[in-house]
């Protein structure tokens, strides 16, 4: 990479960290909002739905704006709205002001994904690589944010630190501005990076007729195919993830006995050994990130989306028996979040690799809209089956989920070849 497509890259993937701290310092400030708003966790939890289900819904019409408007000025956007929202969050005086803030963080970071992943996508020649990184920045926003959240809670009020998690946004959005996202050559078209298109009469304009226009060049055997795979990835990631933490606290329990901290004291559960478990996992998921990428330049994509989703069928159905010693299920857990992070590069240069450059935008917004949205019903999957059968059939189910995709994408692979 020369200068400039590191320095979209990294601003790209501080992005990226900060959307996914957000979105995952939320749950930890739920706790607070229980007792200083004197609500109920059946309405809280509403107002939160609300503010994700914005963040999956969003994507659609965001990446729209992406293709009108480039993607270096809804970055910009969004680092300055999730900014405002988290400093509204503060001096939230009422549940209603609450919520206004959070469905305002939810619309905000909604156009991130489309945004993003079009810019690296038309403007760094590396992209599998670059994809690989920009993963890995958001991992670790997964990662460190709830931790960082956790700990400056044991400090400071939690106002103090919803403002305090603004500041971050403010210093990227500075930097940003210095951030040149113009095409290297004259001659290299542009699409999406808020620089001139030739011959285009569209920019700036959104209508009906041009989304429906966009929309109908995305209809394709092979980008419907696309679809169907990070459907299937984001229904895996959701049900997974959203369940974990109690899954890891269950298994652990009789394999592990630690005391981080004094079991009676105020700050036991912060420190249950299965969130930081948890949290290792999400790193680990940094090495996936790059090992997608590094895939990606180097194999055919369709060829290694199958391998990865067929690697997690595998694993989930090691999971359940691997916790019968402390190795085997650590080791299986770490796997699983390794590999479960090394699709997301893969399937964003799939998305790329599918869809023309002039509707990059739009056709990562129908991506996030269904990982994000679809995907969103991993999470109810995952509990009815933990509420009416078992762990060990919440996983198989998860296996079936990762063989459908890796079915699917052999038939991919084999339609582009023709």
């Amino acid at each position: 990479m020369d200068d400039s497509d590191r320095r979209i890259v990294l601003f790209t993937s501080a992005a990226h960290g900060l959307v996914h701290t957000y979105e995952l310092s939320i749950p930890i400030l739920m706790t607070v909002w229980l007792a200083e708003f004197s609500t109920t966790a059946a309405t809280l939890g509403l107002i939160v739905t609300v503010g994700y289900g914005l963040f999956g819904v969003g994507a659609l019409p965001g990446g729209v704006l992406v293709d009108r408007y480039g993607s270096k000025p809804l970055i910009m956007a969004c680092l300055a709205g999730m900014a405002a929202s988290f400093v509204l969050v503060g001096l939230s005086g009422s549940i209603l002001m609450l919520a206004f803030a959070i469905a305002g963080w939810g619309v905000m970071a909604s156009v991130y994904h489309p945004a993003g992943l079009a810019l690296l996508s038309t403007r760094v020649e590396r992209t599998g690589i670059a994809l690989g990184y920009h993963g890995i920045g958001g991992n670790l926003g997964i990662a460190l944010g709830p931790l960082a959240t956790v700990v400056l809670l044991l400090w400071f009020d939690w106002r103090v630190v919803a403002v305090a998690l603004a500041v971050p946004a403010l210093a990227l959005f500075a930097l940003g501005l210095f951030v040149n996202v113009a095409p290297a050559k004259a001659d290299t078209p542009a699409t999406t990076d808020g620089g001139e298109e030739p011959g285009s009469d569209t920019k700036g304009q959104v209508s009906i007729e041009s989304i429906v226009n966009d929309s109908r060049t995305l209809a394709t055997l092979t980008f419907g195919l696309v679809i169907v795979i990070v459907m299937a990835s984001g229904l895996y990631y959701r049900a997974f993830l959203t369940f974990l933490p109690d899954l890891l606290s269950s298994f652990l329990e009789p394999l592990v006995t630690v005391e981080l901290v004094d079991p009676d004291g105020p700050y036991a559960e912060e420190f249950d050994l299965a969130r930081y478990f948890y949290v290792g996992i999400l790193v680990f998921g940094v090495f996936g990130q790059y090992l997608g990428g590094y895939l990606a330049d180097r194999m055919t994509i369709e060829r290694a989306l199958s391998y990865v989703l067929g690697t997690l069928c595998l694993l989930a159905l090691l999971f359940v028996p691997a916790t019968a010693t402390t190795g085997t299920f650590v080791a299986v857990s770490l796997l699983l979040g390794i590999v479960l992070f090394t699709i997301q590069p893969l399937q964003q240069a799939a998305v790329a690799k599918h869809s023309p450059p002039g509707t990059r935008g739009l056709s990562f917004g129908y991506t996030f809209l269904a990982i994000f949205g679809i995907g969103a019903l991993g999470a109810a999957v995952a509990g009815g089956v933990l509420t009416y059968a078992s762990a060990q059939a919440l996983f198989v189910v998860l296996a079936v989920i990762a063989a459908v995709g890796a079915t699917v994408a052999l038939v991919l692979l084999r339609v582009d070849r023709g």
